[in-house]
């Protein structure tokens, strides 16, 4: 019986009932293991192999959910700072929600990974969280879902209709277009050369007005174009000019490796930042700075001037 074939979409839904991409590998590789331990108890005539593989990741889903607070981000937990000097004091008692690399999974398993909808998914009690993403992602039936949690039909639709309710801020996905998208592509790239030339202004005009950036595991966070700018303009300040970006991508959305100028002439790297382009403009920027990120999408600590792979 061979397992591997749904370990992508296994890391996906973990994933995204976790919020931590290190914990989801942990958690797959458990589902694996009792799956493979329980392999002459299976039944075909009662499931398929992806429902059974599904039921034994949500217990173990759940059971890793058990007292443990949801991980946000720094815009779910407080109203927005004003005050660009702001101290960057890192909160490193709150378990901060993590990028997915895009990278370890096929294209297809990708969907509603981006940022926005796992954050919100974490608010969520834990089976209501299993209940939406099982039903509204994945398309298990309500009676595959109420096998897999042990639950009746009608409970599995009352969860869901809350689930909904509890997200219908969130917006549609399909508002988000996709990191590949042309338009997109041509965003983060007028956005990338203005970064490394340290231009402010141009940064500036290539935001929404509502533009969000945030900064975990520093808990405050900044709304609006002026307030981004006064930001960046603090940034570029203090730790130089003449950055450079790498692009990949995570969650479905455009990334960017930012590398901090450093005094030996190579630069280091500094933040990991994933963006949400909407109708033309950067909606909303994450950026990551723990190295435990950084080392989930492989990324050097230092690059040399020879290694810098511009966007183009």
């Amino acid at each position: 019986m061979d397992f591997e074939p749904h370990r992508g979409e296994l890391l996906a839904y973990c994933y995204r009932m976790l919020g931590s991409f290190h914990e989801a590998e942990d958690l797959v590789q458990e589902t694996m293991l009792r799956a493979w331990r329980a392999r002459d108890r299976y039944d075909p005539t009662r499931a398929s192999v992806r429902t059974w593989l599904y039921r034994i990741a949500t217990n173990v889903c759940l059971t890793a959910l058990e007292g443990r607070a949801r991980r946000p981000l720094p815009s779910g937990l407080g109203a927005p700072s004003a005050d660009p000097g702001a101290p960057l004091t890192p909160a490193l008692d709150i378990p901060w929600l993590q990028p997915f690399p895009d990278a370890r999974i096929d294209p297809e398993v990708r969907t509603d990974l981006r940022l926005a909808l796992v954050a919100a998914v974490q608010v969520l009690p834990a089976r209501q969280r299993a209940v939406l993403l099982l039903r509204a992602v994945l398309n298990f039936s309500a009676a595959e879902v109420a096998a897999q949690l042990d639950t009746t039909v009608a409970a599995v639709n009352s969860a869901l209709q809350r689930a909904r309710v509890a997200l219908a801020d969130v917006g549609d996905a399909g508002e988000v277009t996709e990191p590949d998208d042309p338009r997109v592509r041509a965003v983060i790239q007028q956005y990338v050369r203005a970064f490394e030339a340290a231009d402010v202004p141009a940064l500036v005009r290539l935001l929404t007005d509502d533009a969000v950036l945030e900064m975990p595991p520093v808990p405050l966070w900044y709304r609006g174009s002026r307030d981004y700018g006064r930001f960046l303009d603090r940034v570029f300040r203090t730790r130089g000019t003449g950055w450079r970006m790498t692009r990949l991508s995570a969650n479905g959305q455009p990334a960017l490796a930012a590398y901090a100028p450093q005094p030996d002439g190579t630069h280091g790297l500094h933040t990991l930042q994933v963006l949400t382009v909407a109708g033309g403009r950067v909606a909303h920027n994450v950026v990551f700075a723990d190295p435990g990120v950084f080392e989930a999408f492989d990324l050097p600590e230092q690059l040399a001037p020879d290694d810098f792979r511009r966007v183009r």
